[in-house]
């Protein structure tokens, strides 16, 4: 049989053309399917957009959702010899401090001098024990006779973690000596060293715990001793500078002694739960933005074709369903205090857009008035009642792995799925005709060709013979 090369050139005919159109026209069959994979891959997207912007609302809503905004507090102090912080359930007043002695830790140093760090004290292997206070535990410590010069000793102690800290102190024309420091501050613990094993290490280093015993190889250097101070002219003694035990929900920190009495002031701070409603209404409007983004309408004639560029979730359930069930959940009708609508703190709605409007000056009123009025409303229990409580559950409920949102997501994907393998089933049913199709016109081609053949030969035959007669 015959090789054709191009289709048509056997037979003279536009088989290639023809062979084009058929293809076109089944390629075209496929346009309704890719229309809807269109359609759905950005149902898809959309659904991944909403789901980022209910997390960043969720985040808000959390920030808010917390009763210490509403009881938090500011401290001053009319002094820098202390400061205080507060938890969230700490009174607003004025108190009078007066910090005659700051609480100190222990320090002992070895009387006697070693002239220089490095040389061995102890000619045999020795245990230092540390007694700190009278109810905690003795720490022993093994010094070896070949780690016992100044900067052995002070490095094992170091390293053993004792509660205490070991330091050499060059006191000049090269002698050194060590000095050890409680960690903790406070006359209760105040400490007593003890060597055994090695005399020399014994008396260079014990402590008995009286600092008059001519025994002793070590001095206080700094006595352990705790703050005293009045508040409110009621005398206190602690063994810290951070004392948390005076006033309910006040901690304060010393840092020197007074110059007489001084004042702290405890005040209410509104400014937290300002900034993290603002946050909330913020995070609200941008959720009703995406909202209103993914449900873009544009009008078009009867019959035309709707815009290319409406929301991608256009008339969807599930997105229609979450704004619809959110707006409800605004207020909190069943709470307890005076407040039940948010209008009532200066958050209003506007009715042509579905966003929140804040009027700070309101909200500041609001929370001076009455901030556990409005953190009832808010917040409510934390567990079922409140304002971001319920939202917070429902947007739990929404997100979770069997939300409504995966539930939709997973529908999409599963449609998506089941196009992708029609349009691949389809496909190959076209390029199988197309390849059926091509075969039966090179086969025509060749047929073509050999019958022009002939019947040139026969018309060349007939010719020739006509001439010879």
């Amino acid at each position: 049989m015959a090789s054709i090369s191009t289709l048509g050139i056997g037979s003279g005919l536009d088989l290639s053309s023809i062979l084009d159109s058929l293809q076109a026209a089944q390629k075209a069959t496929l346009t309704p399917i890719s229309k809807q994979q269109s359609s759905f891959t950005a149902k898809l997207s959309g659904y991944g957009t909403l789901k980022s912007a209910l997390v960043s609302f969720q985040t808000a809503n959390t920030a808010l959702n917390k009763a210490d905004l509403f009881t938090a507090t500011s401290t001053s102090s009319s002094s820098t010899a202390f400061s205080a912080t507060t938890t969230g359930n700490a009174v607003a007043g004025k108190y009078t401090i007066n910090v005659t002695q700051l609480a100190q830790s222990q320090t002992l140093t070895t009387k006697n001098t070693q002239p220089d760090s490095k040389t061995a004290i102890a000619t045999g292997d020795s245990v230092l024990t540390i007694q700190q206070g009278g109810d905690k535990k003795p720490v022993t410590i093994d010094i070896s006779a070949a780690n016992s010069s100044l900067s052995g000793i002070r490095d094992t102690i170091n390293n053993a973690k004792a509660g205490v800290s070991a330091s050499i102190i060059n006191v000049g024309n090269g002698q050194y000596r060590l000095s050890i420091t409680s960690d903790d501050t406070g006359g209760d613990n105040a400490m007593s060293l003890s060597v055994s094993g090695d005399s020399a290490l014994q008396s260079f280093m014990g402590y008995n715990g009286t600092s008059t015993d001519a025994a002793n190889g070590m001095e206080e250097s700094v006595t352990a001793q705790d703050a005293e101070l009045t508040v409110n002219n009621i005398k206190i003694t602690n063994s810290s500078n951070t004392i948390s035990d005076a006033l309910e929900d006040i901690t304060l920190n010393l840092n020197n002694v007074t110059t007489g009495t001084q004042t702290l002031t405890i005040t209410k701070d509104t400014s937290k739960a300002e900034t993290a409603v603002k946050a909330w209404v913020d995070a609200y409007n941008a959720l009703q933005d995406t909202f209103s983004s993914l449900t873009k309408y544009t009008s078009v004639d009867s019959g035309a074709t709707q815009d290319s560029s409406n929301g991608a979730l256009l008339g969807d359930s599930t997105l229609r369903t979450i704004q619809t069930q959110l707006k409800g959940l605004l207020n909190n009708t069943q709470s307890s205090s005076s407040f039940k609508t948010l209008a009532q703190i200066g958050v209003t709605s506007d009715p042509s857009t579905g966003k929140l409007e804040l009027d700070g000056d309101k909200l500041k009123t609001a929370l001076k008035k009455d901030a556990a009025g409005v953190q009832e409303m808010i917040v409510g229990d934390g567990k079922t009642s409140g304002i971001t409580t319920t939202i917070g559950n429902n947007l739990t409920s929404w997100l979770s792995s069997t939300g409504i949102i995966k539930a939709a997501t997973d529908g999409v994907s599963k449609t998506l799925n089941s196009l992708t393998a029609q349009y691949n089933k389809a496909s190959e049913r076209i390029d199988s005709e197309m390849a059926r199709y091509k075969a039966q016109f090179t086969q025509l081609d060749v047929m073509m060709s050999s019958l022009n053949s002939t019947s040139s030969y026969l018309t060349q035959q007939f010719d020739t013979s006509s001439s010879k007669k």
